[in-house]
């Protein structure tokens, strides 16, 4: 089998190599904490797009530092009892989605909700207010300001935020939700499993922003993960602050968080993966304590993995 990373055997050992900050878990306590006192000011605006079995909504609420935060809501009409809902998360750059592409799941008799991430492609604000570069992406803005401006601890707060609203609502059973999303989708999959214990089932694909200095040490900080080298080249040249950098960025490392997660995991990984390398990914796989299991994709990269729809549909059918 031709290789981009490890081999399979070793991939199921690897532990990582981004250093965690020694107050990892003080760090999350005090954003969860942060998260839990805001007031969301929660708002339903129905939506101009409607089907005769699924109700549709804006969904909007405040999140950290005060954004008003998208997310499209659909549940089934006419329900007369609790039903489980899923949570989705999209890529990197992206926006929820279409409305259509989510009516199987209503027709399933499930709720669904699709976050847009702050400041990206879709409706979330993103308020910003950080010191330091923000140029060509989301990982390195707030890197020289302090560990709570990071933009990726307010987005994984988004997640779980989001989580707690619709498990909160009268027509959702909170013990049946589950969440799915691919790439940085994938990522904040994981995100929303570690800081929602009560997640029920997640499934990620191919996720992104999982243990950063392995992506530097393949050379592959390049496409969605390109900040990180020009943060370096622009800003730290000889690396002499590379362990601090590294260190900070542990803040925000999903395979730090994964030893929180509860769900039950099924994720998926492309072995050719060059965009988020399969290292990294196993890097958070590999410390997820709670039940899980893996799709492997030997022949493929950063990209649709055939069937991956149908088995994340069907791993929602207990909910």
């Amino acid at each position: 089998m031709p290789l981009l990373d490890m081999p399979l055997a070793q991939l199921k050992e690897f532990q990582g190599r981004n250093p965690r900050p020694d107050d990892f878990d003080d760090y999350w306590e005090t954003a969860l904490t942060e998260m839990e006192l805001l007031d969301p000011r929660t708002e339903l605006v129905p939506a101009t797009f409607q089907t005769p079995f699924a109700e549709c909504f804006d969904l909007y609420f405040t999140g950290a530092g005060g954004a008003r935060v998208h997310a499209k809501y659909l549940r089934p009409r006419g329900a007369k009892e609790k039903h489980p809902a899923v949570l989705m998360f999209h890529g990197y750059s992206g926006n929820c989605g279409d409305w259509a592409d989510k009516l199987s799941y209503v027709a399933r008799g499930y709720a669904v909700a699709a976050l847009d991430c702050r400041g990206q492609g879709g409706l979330s604000e993103d308020v910003g207010g950080v010191k330091g570069n923000t140029l060509r992406g989301h990982i390195i803005r707030g890197l020289d300001d302090a560990p709570e401006k990071l933009y990726y601890r307010n987005v994984y707060l988004d997640t779980a935020q989001l989580a707690r609203i619709i498990m909160a609502r009268p027509e959702i059973d909170p013990k049946r939700v589950g969440a799915t999303g691919g790439s940085q989708g994938g990522a904040l999959t994981l995100a929303c499993a570690a800081l929602t214990p009560q997640l029920k089932k997640a499934a990620p694909v191919f996720p992104f922003l999982c243990d950063y200095q392995r992506v530097w040490e393949m050379d592959l900080a390049k496409g969605a993960y390109e900040e990180l080298s020009q943060y370096f080249r622009l800003f730290d040249p000889r690396h002499e602050r590379e362990a601090e950098i590294f260190t900070r960025l542990g803040y925000i490392d999903n395979q730090h968080l994964a030893p929180r997660i509860q769900a039950e995991i099924l994720m998926f990984v492309g072995l050719m993966d060059a965009i988020c390398p399969p290292s990294t990914q196993f890097a958070a796989y590999n410390k997820i304590p709670s039940k899980k299991d893996l799709v492997i994709y030997p022949d493929f990269g950063h990209e649709g993995l055939p069937q991956s729809g149908d088995i994340i549909y069907q791993f929602f059918a207990d909910l």
